[in-house]
């Protein structure tokens, strides 16, 4: 057993809704679903881990493949009795919950993806996250935070919003965010894995996201079984912080869908 994640766990004891399970991208932590642990934890259980080297979980230092980051959260959820879910990610996240859907897909009612991409790293890639390993490592998260926010979030994005991610990031282990960049680094190709997917899956993206553009969300949509994408106007990277009711919206329409167990309906 590896060393326990902190996390949120709201169970409100709806025993006929399944779980959700939120997983946060880079360089962020839990805080970041909390729009949608808000909104989803009166009506069903909500369970939203800091990732190992993120928010209060330990630092795991050099490198942390998503495999890693995925079997931690299968033991998470051993731990806590959670049987089938409902798992989502965003950018980083979303690819931690493929390889979660990889390892675990008999367990998994629903995917949700959002603002992430399937594809394996380019050697250029592989390269320039090694490099940003190295910087975050030697300086610190605060210039890299500066730097990108208004790639994380559109520059027209809420203030308080604004604020909230730079918190996170500035707020994030070197260690912590190097090691997991160096793990993400040799992440594997889903795509394979996506066009065989036995379950509904449910693909956002924010119409102003400049790292994984709407193009490609409509490339993984297109590539799904059972899938429905949902473009959130008036947001970047992160949609459910800039635009929290739109992506509640869909997500809530989503998951009606798979609590009523008719897996063949449209959303």
């Amino acid at each position: 057993m590896p060393p326990f994640l902190a996390f949120e766990d709201k169970d409100p004891g709806i025993p006929s809704r399944v779980p959700l399970v939120l997983v946060h991208g880079h360089p962020f932590d839990r805080t970041m679903w909390q729009p949608q642990l808000t909104e989803f934890a009166a009506t069903r259980r909500v369970i939203a881990p800091d990732l190992r080297g993120y928010g209060a979980s330990p630092v795991t230092p050099g490198k942390v493949p998503l495999a890693r980051h995925a079997q931690d959260i299968a033991d998470l959820l051993d731990h806590l009795d959670v049987d089938t879910f409902v798992l989502a990610g965003l950018s980083m996240g979303g690819q931690i919950a493929m390889e979660c859907a990889a390892r675990c897909g008999d367990r998994l009612r629903g995917l949700v993806l959002a603002d992430t991409f399937p594809e394996a790293e380019t050697p250029e890639g592989r390269r320039g996250r090694e490099a940003m390993a190295a910087r975050l490592l030697a300086e610190g998260m605060r210039g890299y935070a500066d730097e990108v926010l208004e790639k994380m979030v559109a520059p027209y994005a809420d203030p308080e919003v604004k604020a909230h991610v730079h918190r996170m990031m500035t707020a994030t282990s070197p260690q912590g965010a190097a090691a997991a960049l160096r793990g993400r680094a040799e992440r594997p190709d889903y795509r394979a894995l996506l066009a065989a997917l036995p379950v509904p899956a449910l693909v956002l993206v924010g119409a102003d996201d400049t790292y994984t553009p709407v193009a490609g969300a409509e490339a993984m949509h297109a590539s799904l079984p059972d899938s429905v994408l949902h473009v959130v106007e008036g947001a970047a990277h992160l949609p459910n912080l800039e635009r929290p009711e739109e992506f509640n919206r869909a997500l809530a329409r989503f998951l009606a869908r798979l609590d009523g167990g008719n897996a063949g309906s449209p959303v």
